[in-house]
């Protein structure tokens, strides 16, 4: 008997006998060819997305379908007995199991399970202080970009045994392949291993991997339990397109009460269709008050980790076989009586230890069925037919912050089929790190799952700390000008690493090709330094010197908040390098007008990655956290708000609120404007910014001890204007009347309703929408924003406010000098914004949409 028949019969006879992609296939004429069993492991869903319109959806992998705790465990531990066939005794005694995250984190560890006495680690987004990385990869077109590879163990990669990658599909390859390329460059060996449940490759695809493992000169060999292709006829994505737009129009069904008076006519079921967003897909409001579980104690062995997120070996495995009877029976023990179906629901990375348990559970036979899935960050379109794959979707707010923030996460299938059967009770399985307020909250995960079961269980694993691997390095003290930097010493202490002899720089086009198709991040290079006409430097100075008084006040209006607000004494954090000329600004408006002499330093942020850790290191060693107030130049749609927000969570004391000089995308709470005028600093680089380059975060650059990266551009002293920026805007501190301006706009920002509405964010997507980009990250807006874009990145156009007046000047002559069209729109809510050209995601990415990259 093969793997694929133990799967099969695990499942039984007795499913629908319908295909779950048929609804699909019927609609959009895609088909899969292939192996006979394909239909058997696979089912057809609908997204909404520029590179595919199909989604594949696997019934025995256990994220999107609820299925047999016993066939989802088969699947993949039987794969790891294929593999420990091929390799050998000898070579899989040596070998070594690295998952993806997070959908094959489960799938991942039960390869290694079935591989043998492998020691497993999976990919994680969350990062965790005190854990040095050994590497990472990006899916930019992903819903969560930064994976990172986090081993307990840093000579976890070391050996010279094979590598096993697991992922649940191989349908392009290029995650994986990358990912060996650049583990091998640090960890070569003689053998890899790729895992997944289905082979989807192209011919071109298996071409591309035989030359792959010529040129690495290694053996790259596959492991699927089937094999085939995705037929797809032409204009599929545009008729994708409209069938999801026509179904996501659908109104909501009305609300049910599980098993009460009120519900849903036969047939009919909350959550089976994506009706207008105020209803959240169809669900019930959320309750005024929140759900109260049942909670489990399941006596989780101390020290076993949650999973491989840290490492996972053979001795952590043994410790949870032994303690899996009695943790199941706990549960057991929990569940009312009466219950004949039971669904354990894991959590997004958290795939492995609930499909323990449910197995444990299943085996017990104390219940009619025991089915497994896990809640997701994936969106998917929900259509109520047996011929389609998500039946529904429960939609709540993400409640595992460190993992990548806000936004929403979805349960697929669990509000029950058509004809109204559900699950008796549901067991949510969540580690601790998880366990916030709001999973418990009203429409929080658990209250989502309450209107669709009688019975909501909770179980906690206590999140795995791993030991500190190495005691920290004593950190370097701040470089300041001259030696780095020509600001005075005393304006800024640069938190950084002097990586000024390096040579960083690619040209912008290059660059752009490989940060929009995976091949690198955006902080492992920089961009060319821009060099001005004399026309370009000449609207600068008229630009500063119009402005110049409009900025004091500003700057004045910023520092005077933070000091009723924050802290009396301060200390300023800019980050690096918009943020730091107003920093150096807020400095000395505290000096001139309350003779405050304010420390102000510069640290690395970059997004995806976080803040500097070593930095806030730093900080905390020489100053109260409380004191320390994080200052940027501008807000555009917000994303670094909410990255610094992220990232503080793990580094308590510290005060996630930004402070900025404009804050036209409404994200903060302390500005000195909301207005989006010209900050004359965003019409250079690094010559308005004391000739520092943006920061650099590369591996082989960065250690973990040290900070991010910058270069001290030296050479460009001659057109050097940093210096002559701050002290122009400083001198009309002494402006007759703008004490007095400030005073008052310091007293109507107090009076004022501050609350950020994100209403920045909310114009980009619907931008991005409308111009068929479909990547947040492709929108840059504001003055400042849309100026970095002409200036470092490849735009495709920009769209103007009807109206903008001069202090669009500079970007009209940057657009007219690079060849790109100014379009004037109405109701835009900055004064502009630039579009990066997305060619190349068009052009550089696979049909899996994983185009990724190890750092």
């Amino acid at each position: 008997m093969n793997d694929v028949d133990d799967v099969n019969d695990v499942k039984g006879t007795d499913e629908a006998v319908i295909w779950s992609g048929q609804w699909v296939a019927d609609r959009l004429g895609v088909g899969l060819e292939g192996d006979a069993r394909l239909p058997e492991l696979l089912g057809l869903a609908l997204r909404r997305n520029p590179k595919r319109a199909h989604l594949l959806v696997s019934n025995v992998l256990g994220k999107h379908v609820p299925a047999s705790p016993a066939a989802v465990y088969e699947a993949g531990a039987g794969l790891g007995r294929r593999v420990r066939a091929l390799l050998g005794d000898a070579d899989a005694a040596r070998a070594v199991v690295l998952g993806y995250a997070e959908t094959a984190t489960g799938l991942g560890h039960a390869v290694a399970d079935g591989l043998g006495l492998a020691p497993y680690l999976h990919s994680t987004r969350r990062a965790v202080p005190g854990v040095a990385s050994v590497g990472g990869f990006e899916e930019e077109h992903s819903h969560a970009t930064s994976h990172l590879l986090l081993p307990e163990d840093p000579a976890f990669f070391t050996g010279d045994g094979p590598l096993v990658l697991v992922d649940d599909e191989f349908s392009t390859g290029r995650t994986v392949l990358n990912t060996i390329a650049a583990l091998h460059a640090r960890f070569p060996r003689e053998r890899y291993v790729v895992v997944a449940l289905v082979d989807m490759r192209s011919d071109a695809d298996r071409a591309r991997l035989a030359e792959f493992a010529e040129r690495l000169g290694a053996r790259v060999e596959l492991v699927a339990l089937a094999t085939g292709t995705v037929s797809l006829p032409e204009g599929v994505l545009e008729l994708g397109r409209v069938l999801v737009a026509r179904h996501e129009g659908e109104a909501p069904a009305p609300p049910r009460t599980p098993g009460g008076p009120g519900g849903l006519p036969p047939g009919k079921r909350e959550g089976a269709g994506l009706g207008p967003v105020s209803r959240r897909d169809g669900e019930r409001p959320p309750s005024t008050s929140p759900a109260v579980p049942t909670r489990v104690g399941l006596r989780w062995p101390a020290g076993l980790p949650d999973g491989g997120r840290h490492g996972f070996t053979p001795a952590h495995r043994a410790r949870l076989e032994a303690a899996l009877p009695g943790m199941a029976a706990r549960i057991g023990e929990a569940l009312p009586q009466g219950a004949r179906r039971v669904l354990v629901l894991g959590t997004e990375e958290l795939m492995y230890a609930p499909l323990r348990l449910a197995r444990a559970l299943e085996n017990a036979d104390a219940f009619e069925e025991v089915r497994f899935s896990t809640t997701t960050r994936s969106p998917v379109l929900p259509v109520d037919d047996p011929g389609y794959a998500i039946r529904s979707r429960l939609t709540f707010p993400a409640h595992d912050a460190p993992t990548d923030g806000p936004g929403d996460r979805y349960a697929y299938n669990v509000a029950g089929d058509g004809a109204g059967a559900g699950f008796d009770a549901v067991v949510a399985v969540v580690d601790s790190t998880a366990d916030t307020p709001a999973l418990h909250a009203p429409g929080g995960l658990l209250d989502r799952l309450a209107g669709h079961t009688r019975h909501v269980l909770l179980a906690v694993i206590p999140s795995y700390v791993p030991r500190r691997q190495v005691p920290p390095m004593p950190l370097p003290d701040p470089l300041r000008g001259p030696a780095f930097s020509s600001y005075e010493p005393e304006d800024v202490g640069w938190l950084l690493r002097d990586l000024s002899d390096m040579r960083l720089e690619a040209p912008t086009e290059e660059r752009e090709e490989a940060i929009q198709s995976g091949g690198a991040h955006y902080a492992e290079s920089l961009p060319v330094e821009y060099q001005p006409s004399e026309h370009y430097q000449a609207l600068y100075r008229s630009a500063l010197d119009a402005s110049a008084r409009r900025i004091a006040l500003a700057v004045g209006t910023v520092t005077e908040t933070v000091l009723a607000e924050r802290s009396p004494r301060p200390v300023l954090v800019s980050l690096a390098r918009a943020g730091t000329p107003v920093g150096v600004l807020m400095r000395r408006w505290a000096r001139h007008a309350h003779g405050l002499d304010v420390p102000h330093y510069a640290v690395s942020i970059v997004r995806g990655k976080g803040i500097d850790p070593n930095a806030l290191r730093w900080l905390a060693e020489h100053h109260d956290p409380a004191d320390v107030v994080f200052v940027d130049g501008w807000t555009g749609k917000g994303a670094i708000t909410r990255e610094l927000a992220v990232t503080l969570e793990d580094f308590p004391g510290f005060d996630p609120r930004l402070a900025v000089l404009a804050d036209p995308g409404h994200c903060v709470t302390t500005y000195g404007t909301r207005d989006d005028f010209l900050v004359p600093s965003a019409c250079l680089n690094s010559t308005v910014s004391g000739l520092i380059s943006r920061t650099v975060l590369r591996d082989d650059l960065v250690g973990p001890d040290d900070y991010h990266g910058a270069k001290f551009y030296r050479e460009l002293a001659g057109a050097d204007v940093s210096r002559a920026f701050v002290d122009t805007v400083a001198a009309r501190f002494a402006d007759p009347g703008l004490h007095d301006d400030v005073t008052r706009a310091a007293k109507e920002l107090a009076a004022a309703d501050r609350t950020p509405t994100w209403a920045g964010w909310a114009a980009v997507e619907r931008i991005s929408e409308e111009y068929g980009i479909h990547d947040v990250n492709l929108v840059k807006p504001g003055v400042g924003e849309t100026t970095r874009v002409l200036l470092r990145r490849v735009p495709w156009k920009v769209l103007a406010a009807r109206g903008a007046g001069a202090d669009l000047d500079h970007v009209r002559l940057l657009a007219e000098q690079r060849g790109v069209p100014v379009e004037e729109v109405d109701g835009l809510p900055y004064s502009c914004v630039g579009l990066i050209h997305p060619r190349y995601t068009r052009c550089a990415t696979g049909a899996d949409g994983k185009a990724a990259t190890v750092r």
